[in-house]
């Protein structure tokens, strides 16, 4: 074989290698009887009790996907019906904490701004937008949070904390402590619970109407689940022509910014909830 010129060591990189190989055990796939002697080899009873335990967990699965898709369209209401003046320092942070994840995604991937067939500048116009969102609604949501008396008990972040800490098994006590002896963390911790608070909240007032949908766009972001849900009469003419044949040499955009906008369910700059006293005003309805 021959290693890559960019191999991460420069003494080996473009050049051929020989490697000898023992072979120490050749294995195959077999077929597996689903009984209670392999419900007992994980943990169960029986079968019963580990199909039990796999219909909760499903269920847990499709609820949680469920919620995202709601949050996101609450989140995008919330944002289209607020304009105000944006404190710009908070923009500026959020920005740049959005544009270090986005050069760093682009670096694992090896990829420029342009493999997305954008300038840089046009790409951090786009993220800009993103980190405004990001403050709008961090700011929106503490303000219902305030006017309603919505809050986190110390009791929830404890189990937030716990939850987090069980993520790296053998660390539980470093994680603790690094937790706790960081309020900026903490503050990280406490920020989505209190608007998912908030979002349920509003979610109660609202009437939710149920769409089944197949479980691969269930599972995909909002954003691309929409798309995806679009039949060709609903995409305007410039979208058809998009998508036409001659636009197959057209490289797909990177998921960089999908999972910034994803985030805006996870994060939404809750700092603001110390800048709250800002009132937002609701735009206007267009003229139709």
């Amino acid at each position: 074989m021959q290693f890559p010129e960019n191999y991460n060591a420069p003494k080996l990189a473009g050049k051929h290698a020989e490697f000898d190989v023992k072979v120490k055990a050749v294995k195959a796939a077999s077929d597996v009887a689903i009984n209670d002697e392999l419900a007992k080899k994980l943990g169960m009873e029986s079968l019963d009790q580990l199909k039990e335990r796999l219909r909760e967990q499903l269920k847990a699965e499709y609820a949680r996907a469920s919620r995202t898709h709601l949050k996101r369209r609450i989140l995008d209401s919330l944002d289209a019906a607020h304009s105000f003046d944006l404190p710009g320092g908070m923009v500026d942070a959020e920005f740049e904490a959005i544009w270090q994840q986005v050069q760093a995604e682009l670096k694992r991937e090896g990829a420029t701004p342009e493999d997305e067939g954008k300038s840089e500048e046009e790409l951090k116009a786009e993220y800009r937008g993103i980190a405004e969102r990001r403050v709008r609604l961090g700011l929106v949501l503490a303000k219902i949070g305030e006017q309603n008396a919505i809050s986190v008990g110390q009791d929830e972040v404890n189990r937030a904390l716990a939850a987090r800490a069980r993520q790296f098994p053998g660390q539980e006590k470093q994680v603790i402590q690094y937790y706790t002896g960081n309020p900026q963390a903490m503050a990280e911790l406490r920020v989505p619970l209190f608007e998912d608070k908030v979002v349920d909240f509003l979610g109660e007032l609202m009437q939710v109407e149920d769409k089944k949908v197949e479980r691969d766009i269930l599972f995909l972001d909002p954003d691309e689940a929409e798309e995806r849900m679009k039949g060709p009469a609903d995409k305007p003419a410039e979208e058809k022509a998009a998508a036409a044949p001659e636009a197959e040499e057209a490289k797909p955009a990177k998921k960089t910014k999908a999972k910034a906008k994803a985030n805006d369910d996870e994060k939404t700059e809750a700092k603001g909830k110390a800048k709250a006293e800002v009132k937002p005003k609701a735009k206007k309805k267009k003229e139709e």
